[in-house]
């Protein structure tokens, strides 16, 4: 027997879902499948540490989230969505023992620079205001279809043409040469390093600045919310929304195959060998080379993109730890007691030479961590008391890691953590380890532990994202759309690529424009693949 949608959306990812409410919300009737148990991908929350704590499994702080247009636009409070915050966003702590502090008062985070270097209070209050002038239409123009024209004539209204060459060069910066100028201290420049080091990037890159910037200047304006109850209330409510407006989603329901006929999507064939028919569009919430190779097959695409795909690069793997701790963090510097996220165990020179270490495809001796506390920001997490924590660090990406090497870098990062907060190890109650494998196997998008669809690299980027094309979410295949990380604008739980693959779906079904729409994107294709 053969179902049929409007739309058949694979993957209940938050893009896939993004997308399918879109879609729902245009009147289409909706089908998600989804390979595993549970919708959410990345998005979910459970009990794997002990009793009465809470961890979030992949993701856990939302400031893009937050701040998204495409999210806000879905009202996810009405559906049970509520934001808490941490006393303070995010420390970073140094090498010799001081800490740089974001609070979202403004005051509070230039006192903290302030004691790096006489004036950097100032200079945070003036590289946050520059983010103040252009956060709006710069958010518009990062969740929106390639090119970004809204977004792009905002920036350049606000800015004018001397303005906007002078943000289109802070956009290209290395975190470290952005800091340095920005900063006569440690303290504002490691705030800006460590932000940038949750992509895949070095603090030597081209690029690295902006990622950097962006999360420390969201940090100051909306803080680093977390849901309260934890990540899966998001997709909760991304689910009841889609219910809601009749949506259907099935499980455990793994697509092997998308259904092509005369160079267009018809639908998909899931494991089972069951066919799912769609009428008008076909939305992959899966990695590009996934799609691409082994939904679609290389028989069906342009030569081209197969030998383009062969360069595609994913960012590095990742290796995550929840705790159950019996006490608050013992830090041995208070400052970091109230923050939500904490940077620990690099200067900038440490950042360097752990990005080098990746690089190189080593594991690094001395690991850059990720902490979260996640009780200190929303006491549900955990008994009074008590902390739920986390954290993660970068690994070289490899599809295979041995049992063994990824005990022993567990080792390693708390070793970190105990000479930050003597003891911590003492107050464990509850540990899950989730290696590159693990998180896989849960999540199979997260292929080798990759959490970011690919590198967050300028090489594969905006319109060179998956690969170099033409930056949107439309593929060579008619109706058939890639609604994942993979595609513009990247990784971040911001629903950004669903609600672009949505957006591209409805703009080929327009009934007097659709076709129009479709010759034009063939015809960009077909430059772009000859």
């Amino acid at each position: 027997m053969i179902s049929t949608a409007d739309a058949v959306v694979i993957g209940a990812g938050h893009n896939g879902l993004v997308a399918a409410n879109l879609l729902a919300d245009a009147g289409w009737d909706v089908l998600v499948l989804e390979a595993t148990e549970a919708p959410g991908g990345a998005v979910r929350s459970a009990h794997v540490t002990a009793p009465g704590y809470l961890s979030d499994l992949y993701s856990s702080f939302y400031p893009l989230g937050f701040a998204s247009p495409v999210l806000g636009g879905l009202h996810l409070e009405r559906h049970g969505l509520a934001w808490t915050n941490a006393p303070d966003v995010l420390a970073h702590l140094l090498p010799d023992g001081r800490a740089a502090v974001v609070n979202r008062d403004l005051d509070a985070t230039a006192a903290s620079l302030e004691a790096f270097a006489p004036g950097d209070g100032e200079r945070w209050r003036h590289a946050y205001a520059d983010w103040v002038q252009v956060a709006e239409p710069m958010l518009d123009a990062i969740t929106s279809p390639f090119p970004p024209v809204r977004g792009g004539l905002g920036l350049l209204r606000r800015l004018r043409v001397a303005g906007a060459l002078r943000l289109a060069r802070r956009l290209v910066l290395p975190v470290r040469k952005l800091g340095a100028e920005l900063f006569d201290g440690e303290g504002g420049p490691a705030l800006l390093a460590g932000c940038a080091l949750h992509t895949d990037l070095s603090p030597e890159e081209a690029g690295s600045g902006v990622y950097g910037w962006l999360l420390a200047m969201l940090g100051q304006q909306v803080g680093w919310p977390v849901p309260v109850g934890g990540a899966q209330r998001i997709t909760d409510a991304l689910v009841a929304r889609l219910v809601e407006r009749g949506g259907r989603i099935e499980y455990d329901a793994r697509v092997e195959r998308v259904l092509t006929a005369r160079g267009r999507a018809m639908g998909v064939r899931t494991a089972d060998g069951a066919d799912w028919r769609a009428r008008r569009a076909v939305l992959a919430d899966v990695p590009a080379p996934a799609l691409y190779l082994d939904l679609v097959g290389a028989a069906a695409l342009p030569p081209r993109l197969v030998e383009d795909l062969a360069h595609f690069k994913w960012d590095g793997s990742t290796l995550k730890v929840d705790w159950a701790l019996s006490t608050p963090m013992p830090w041995r510097n208070r400052a970091l007691a109230g923050a939500g996220t904490v940077h620990l165990g690099a200067d900038m020179d440490g950042l360097t030479t752990y990005a080098a270490a990746l690089a190189r495809g080593e594991v690094p001796r001395d690991p850059f961590l990720l902490v979260g506390q996640m009780t200190v920001a929303d006491p549900s997490h955990s008994p009074p008391g008590t902390e739920s924590l986390w954290s993660y660090t970068h690994l070289p990406f490899r599809e295979k890691w041995r049992a063994e090497e990824v005990a022993g870098h567990v080792e390693r990062m708390e070793e970190v953590l105990e000479a930050a907060a003597p003891g911590f190890r003492a107050s464990v109650v509850g540990r899950h380890v989730a290696g590159p494998a693990d998180l896989e196997a849960a999540e199979p998008s997260l292929v080798g532990g990759a959490l970011g669809g690919g590198t967050a690299a300028a090489y594969q980027q905006l319109f060179l994202r998956p690969i170099p094309g033409l930056g949107r979410a439309d593929t060579p295949v008619d109706r058939l759309y890639l609604a994942s990380a993979s595609a513009h604008p990247g990784g971040g739980v911001h629903g950004a690529p669903g609600a672009n693959a949505a957006r591209a779906a409805l703009a080929r079904d327009r009934a007097l424009t659709g076709e129009t729409y479709a010759r034009a994107i063939a015809a960009a294709h077909r430059t772009v693949y000859r």
